[in-house]
């Protein structure tokens, strides 16, 4: 097998022994293995021969961009890593159509700035955006701190190619924001998590990139006035909010502990933390007045003046300048730092309505303190769209108890009407959730799927879809 991979791709690209150290962990170094060989093809051909020669041998191949997954999503042992960092090019940006071209090995922030020399943007974003890639982007359906306004990753992608588990390459590189020729395979494997074919290449959405932002951190007196907040900030910009982040003290508070250099986002402390970003296109609203202020955060400021005389926020600060912006965004990015600063973690990403995410929140704390007193919820959340990343630090190291704590907040969660997995996908780590939540009929309807396209199992086997 080895032998016949570095016949495809050459000596140098198929990687072995202490070589493959760097691929044999996850992010969250919750997870280790030994692949069998990494494998680093450089072009679509490459990629399916090498799956043609797996699905021949039945051999296990798992992809990987990044590898900044946190849900065990890449886990290889004694399989073919594949690694799709050396498919780096940005074919094409067509600024007129607004769209990117793109090979699945594109690091994401390489696109964003490729796509802000034409005044746009690929408006993905999150922490680790500077070696997450498109490839694992589109395999997790990622969502980031822009969804609220531009949608997840499946909402972005208008065509992809992949290369499916027999060798075979699906060219769905459609151009078209409508085509209703048949069953929507672009979007089956979009969040497919690698395991029905690897994405090799996307044709990708890009907007406008804002001419100006009003950015701020606000404080509100309690959680069920954010949304009130949400809502009235909406109106006002005409849906112009790009995000809307929750941070609690307790997370603030961790921030301060564990970030050389952080600072308190206000003057006196708060229980709960809002970062607001709105952008603004429209050059009436971007470019600074005979007075110098951008009107866009001029009437920003306005609408929260307002808010505060209503007693709906009770402290704000608004950034006047790039580097107050960036710190208040690396407060918010650095969420993945904060919380796996301490172990054992118990790490839960859900969803829930909108209105519900208070009750959530109320709910599950009181049931974590039930399970393990003393266990410290981190929580920070996507509040605009319901996503909340619920860890819990407990205090011990019962491994009853964490699983208690993961079921328990489950079962909150689906009395809600939301999701145990929003955006990290489900890889190993959720595959009890999976078969514990997941409706019956969904999970076998998944699984005729997989057998109908991957009969040998040969793609991300053992990920997604628990045993049964």
């Amino acid at each position: 097998m080895i032998e016949k991979l570095k016949a495809i791709i050459g000596d140098a690209h198929v990687l072995q022994g202490t070589d493959m150290a760097r691929y044999s962990q996850d992010f969250t170094h919750s997870y280790r293995w030994t692949p069998l060989a990494v494998a680093r093809p450089a072009n679509t051909g490459e990629v399916a021969a090498i799956v043609k020669l797996a699905n021949e041998t039945g051999t296990p191949v798992v992809p990987v961009s990044g590898n900044t997954g946190l849900a065990g999503g890449a886990r290889a042992e004694g399989a073919i890593m594949l690694s799709l960092e050396r498919m780096k090019t940005i074919r094409e940006i067509r600024p007129e159509a607004r769209i990117a071209i793109v090979e699945a090995g594109v690091v994401l922030a390489n696109l964003r700035d490729a796509a802000e020399q034409h005044g746009l943007i690929f408006p993905l974003t999150f922490g680790a955006q500077g070696s997450a890639m498109i490839g694992g982007n589109l395999a997790t359906n990622a969502g980031g701190s822009n969804v609220l306004r531009y949608g997840n990753t499946r909402d972005l992608v208008l065509g992809i190619e992949a290369v499916l588990p027999s060798g075979e390459v699906m060219d769905l590189m459609s151009e078209l924001h409508k085509d209703n020729s048949g069953y929507n395979l672009k979007h089956l494997l979009i969040g497919a998590e690698g395991t029905l074919g690897i994405i090799t290449a996307a044709v990708l959405k890009l907007v406008p990139k804002p001419r100006a932002y009003a950015t701020a951190m606000v404080a509100v007196p309690a959680l069920g006035n954010a949304l009130a907040l949400l809502n009235r900030l909406q109106e006002a910009t005409g849906g112009a909010v790009e995000a809307f982040e929750y941070m609690p003290r307790s997370y603030v508070e961790a921030h301060l502990a564990t970030i050389n250099g952080a600072r308190e986002p206000f003057d006196d402390a708060h229980e709960v933390n809002i970062l607001v970003e709105v952008g603004a296109t429209a050059p009436r609203d971007a470019e600074p007045g005979p007075d110098g202020q951008t009107p866009i955060v001029a009437y920003f400021e306005t609408v929260l003046a307002e808010l505060f005389e209503a007693g709906e926020v009770i402290d704000a600060v608004v950034a006047q300048n790039e580097t107050q912006r960036n710190e208040m965004w690396a407060r918010r990015e650095a969420a993945a730092e904060v919380v796996m600063s301490r172990q054992p973690l118990q790490n839960n990403d859900v969803a829930v309505p909108l209105d519900k995410v208070d009750t959530f929140l109320t709910r599950a704390d009181a049931k974590v303190d039930d399970i393990d007193p003393g266990a410290v919820a981190m929580v920070v959340s996507h509040l605009g769209d319901g996503n909340v990343h619920y860890a819990v630090w407990p205090n011990s190291q019962n491994p009853e108890k964490m699983a208690a704590i993961m079921e328990a907040v489950e079962e909150i969660v689906l009395d809600l009407g939301g999701s145990f997995s929003a955006e990290h996908g489900i890889g190993t780590s959720k595959l009890p959730s999976m078969a514990r939540r997941k409706n019956p009929t969904a999970i076998a309807t998944m699984r005729a799927i997989k057998s109908a396209l991957d009969p040998n199992n040969i793609l991300n086997p053992g990920k997604v879809l628990p045993d049964g």
